[in-house]
C-alpha cells in the first residue's frame, strides 16, 4: 500500500478519483438576497475587512453567510495591553520608496493584504511568492499597475483607510482551556493506520494555535520565545481580521499564478487566495464547472492499488483538511490542506488546495451552483 505522510504532497500520489466524501455537516451557505443586494469593487472601503475593535472573526448579522462563517471560524477576543516592544514596532511599521522590506514591515504588509481580502497564507513576516501574489491580486482589483515588488502607489492604496491603519497587526490573547486542552494525535504514515484513529487532529497545541491565528508555527514561537503555552497565559498573536462576507458566485483557478480568484455576481473581484492547482503529473481539469456539494469536516476514502479501501476520519490533518467543495466534474473540488505552509509550493492531484482557514472562509460564502473556471 502506498504510504501516506502528513505533508500535503501525499495528496498528489492519491488520485482523487478514488476519493469518497461523507459529510459530517453540510455548510449552510445558500444564496441570501440581503447579502447580494449591495455589490461593489475592492476600491471601496465597504469591501475592506471591518475594523475589529477587540473581537476578530465575528461576523455581524443573521444572514446564512454570517451564521456559517461564525460557525466555521473561531471568534478571537484580544487586547492591545502589555504588547512587547517588537509587536508595537510591527503595529506602527510603515514603508516608503527605497526602504528595505524587513520582517516588521512585511508582517504589516501581509496583514494589510489579508484585511483587503487578498490572502497571503500563513503570516510569517517574510516576502515570498504568496505575499507577492496577494499584492498583485490587490493591484488587479484596484486598477493599479501589477508589479513584482512593492511600490509607492500600492502602499498608498493599502494604507489610505485611516481606521484600518489603526487596527493592530499583533495583539495580546489570553489562552483558554479550549485553546490548550484540545485533542491531539500522532499522525501515522499509512492509510490503514490513519483510518484507525478517532480523528486526524492537530499533532500539537502549537499547530492548532498557528492555524487559529493564520500564522506560521515558527513565527508564533518567535513572537513568544518564553511562552509555555498554558491555560491563562497571555501570548502575542496575529490579528486575522474578518473574512469576506460577500456572496461568491464565480471563482477562477489560475494555474499560472497558483491563485484562486473569487468574484461576486457583478463580476467584481472580491477576494483571492493562494492555491495549489493540480500538477504536471496530475493536471487540473479544463473549462468551467459548478459547485455541487459543500462539506464541513469531510472524511476521506483512500483506495489502495489492490482495491482495498481505508476511510480516513475528519480533522485538520485529513488529506483534504477541513473542507470539501465538490464540483460537477466528478472527484474534483476545492479543499483544505493539512500543511498550510506548502500551499503553492507543492503538487496536487488535480484539485484546488487552500489553507484550512481560507477554505473555511470560502465555504461560508460560495453559492450553490457557483461557477468554477480553470485557466
Amino acid at each position: 500500500m502506498y504510504q501516506l505522510t502528513k505533508i500535503s504532497t501525499a495528496i498528489a500520489a492519491l488520485g482523487l478519483s478514488t476519493v469518497l466524501f461523507m459529510a459530517q455537516s453540510i455548510a449552510a451557505t445558500n444564496d441570501d438576497s440581503a447579502n447580494v443586494a449591495n455589490k461593489s469593487t475592492l476600491n471601496n472601503v465597504s469591501d475592506i475587512s471591518p475594523v475589529t475593535n477587540g473581537v476578530s472573526q465575528k461576523v455581524a448579522g443573521k444572514s446564512k453567510a454570517a451564521v456559517s462563517l461564525n460557525k466555521f471560524l473561531p471568534t478571537i477576543k484580544y487586547t492591545i495591553e502589555n504588547l512587547p516592544a517588537v509587536a508595537q514596532k510591527i503595529n506602527n511599521a510603515t514603508w516608503k520608496e527605497g526602504m528595505n522590506l524587513d520582517r516588521h514591515t512585511v508582517t504589516k504588509l501581509q496583514a494589510l493584504l489579508n484585511w483587503h481580502q487578498n490572502a497571503v497564507g500563513p503570516v510569517d513576516g517574510y516576502w515570498g511568492k504568496n505575499t507577492r501574489k496577494a499584492m498583485q491580486a490587490f493591484q488587479k482589483a484596484n486598477g493599479l499597475t501589477v508589479t513584482d515588488t512593492l511600490n509607492n502607489e500600492t502602499w498608498q492604496a493599502l494604507t489610505k483607510n485611516d481606521k484600518l491603519m489603526q487596527q493592530p497587526v499583533l495583539v495580546s490573547y489570553q489562552l483558554s482551556d479550549a485553546d490548550i486542552n484540545i485533542k491531539t494525535t500522532t499522525i501515522p504514515a499509512g492509510a490503514e493506520a490513519k483510518a484507525k484513529l478517532d480523528g486526524l487532529y492537530y499533532e500539537s497545541v502549537i499547530e492548532g494555535l498557528a492555524e487559529k491565528f493564520h500564522i506560521s508555527e515558527s513565527y508564533l514561537k518567535a513572537l513568544n520565545p518564553n511562552a509555555s503555552f498554558t491555560v491563562g497565559e497571555t501570548i502575542t498573536v496575529y490579528n486575522p481580521g474578518n473574512p469576506n462576507t460577500k456572496p461568491v458566485t464565480r471563482v477562477v483557478a489560475d494555474k499560472a499564478t497558483e491563485t484562486l480568484y473569487a468574484y461576486d455576481d457583478k463580476n467584481n473581484l472580491i477576494a483571492s487566495y493562494p492555491a495549489t492547482v493540480g500538477s504536471t503529473a496530475m493536471p487540473s481539469p479544463t473549462g468551467t464547472h459548478t459547485v455541487e456539494v459543500k462539506v464541513h469536516e469531510p472524511n476521506y476514502t483512500y483506495s489502495a492499488d489492490d482495491g482495498s479501501k481505508s476511510i480516513l476520519p475528519p480533522g485538520p490533518n485529513n488529506p483534504v483538511g477541513l473542507v470539501w467543495i465538490g464540483l460537477s466534474k466528478p472527484s474534483y473540488g476545492i479543499h483544505g490542506s493539512p500543511d498550510p505552509a506548502r500551499i503553492s509550493r507543492q503538487a496536487s492531484a488535480g484539485c484546488i488546495r487552500l489553507t484550512n482557514w481560507d477554505a473555511l472562509a470560502l465555504l461560508g460564502v460560495i453559492q450553490n451552483g457557483a461557477t468554477v473556471e480553470f485557466k
